[in-house]
């Protein structure tokens, strides 16, 4: 896979946020964990923020994350909406 964009990082990273889970999330998505990890830390590297507190058992969102996660859910829903105006 190349380079993903910004709305795939940003959706890959809201679903694992709401899958509290990289295996979970990549499942959902049908990508590959690699990926899907991958992905995340190149969109920590962007933000300059460490947005995922990663435990064995357990993925959960820094402060940082969580903020980042309400903005990335409202980007998503306007590229949506903007994808869908002519549908």
């Amino acid at each position: 896979m190349g380079r993903l964009d910004r709305i795939a990082l940003f959706r890959i990273f809201t679903r694992v946020v709401e899958a509290a889970s990289f295996t979970r999330a990549a499942d959902s998505l049908g990508l590959p964990r690699s990926t899907v990890s991958a992905a995340v830390i190149e969109l920590e590297g962007r933000v300059g923020a460490r947005l995922l507190n990663r435990t064995t058992r357990r993925v959960a969102p820094t402060q940082d994350g969580a903020a980042f996660y309400e903005r990335c859910q409202r980007v998503i829903a306007d590229v949506e909406d903007i994808e869908g105006l002519f549908r």
